[in-house]
């Protein structure tokens, strides 16, 4: 059995190339499922029995204070990391039989030493696509990153914040069915975080999945659908993100809402 016949085929509403509004039939490969996950590093436990189900549709916000193993988390998830105890499965299928249709952007946007342009065009061209169709849809995702006015630039002279815009329209653009992203728009200015918020949202809106984490309690509430709320390697809540913040059930999570501090 071939991999693409391990996984049912779903419509899904991702463009094909060259077509921003059509959907086309790929093949599924969510739910992902974390199972009774640790890692250890040395004689540390860095995450310790994780387990919980992300399912399509919703926007998934990994929520907690530094060091509660947001990063880690995401990468064991994208396929990073191997746990150390436990598996990751992609419908069914261990995480590292999955190379494609998921992608990660990380909290510190790594740039080629090209245009804006070359760099979302780099990936599109190692995928076989043709010269019209990359043109199409580079055109798309600078349009929809507001970044067509850059287009032409040194993607390495831009603000960080740019970079990162860069970085999305540059994952996006391969049309993965789950996006994951590390804490995004860490450290910059409101006018940056609003512009990044804006493309996650289109970029939701498309029909990709997103799982994302974040320390700020303010962006989870404005993004999210859905919250797992870790605290020293543990997850200790995953609920809607009404219920997580209207009524969070642990004494950590009501303590992080009310903006104490954890540590």
């Amino acid at each position: 059995m071939g991999r693409s016949d391990q996984y049912p085929s779903v419509l899904q509403t991702v463009p094909g190339p060259g077509d921003f509004r059509g959907p086309r039939m790929v093949p599924g490969i969510l739910p992902l499922e974390v199972r009774r996950v640790s890692l250890d590093m040395g004689s540390r436990r860095l995450l310790d029995d994780l387990n919980f189900t992300v399912k399509s549709g919703s926007f998934t916000i990994i929520l907690g204070p530094n060091g509660a193993g947001k990063s880690l988390t995401l990468r064991l998830c994208h396929g990073l990391l191997r746990p150390t105890v436990g598996e990751v499965l992609w419908r069914g299928i261990a995480a590292r039989e999955v190379p494609k249709h998921q992608t990660m952007v990380f909290q510190r946007p790594m740039m080629l030493r090209r245009s804006v342009t070359a760099n979302i065009e780099y990936g599109l061209r190692l995928q076989g696509m043709g010269r019209r169709q990359r043109r199409e849809r580079i055109a798309e995702v600078l349009k929809l990153a507001g970044l067509e006015a850059l287009a032409g630039r040194a993607a390495r002279s831009l603000s960080i914040g740019e970079q990162q815009r860069v970085a999305i329209a540059r994952a996006w653009a391969l049309r993965p069915q789950v996006l994951f992203l590390d804490e995004p728009a860490a450290n910059l200015d409101p006018s940056a975080t609003r512009a990044i918020e804006g493309v996650l949202r289109a970029v939701h809106n498309s029909g990709t999945k997103i799982v994302m984490s974040t320390h700020d309690l303010p962006q989870a509430k404005r993004l999210a659908d859905e919250i797992l709320f870790l605290h020293r390697g543990r997850l200790l809540e995953q609920s809607s993100a009404d219920t997580f913040f209207d009524n969070p059930v642990t004494t950590e999570a009501q303590a992080f809402v009310e903006g104490e501090l954890l540590w």
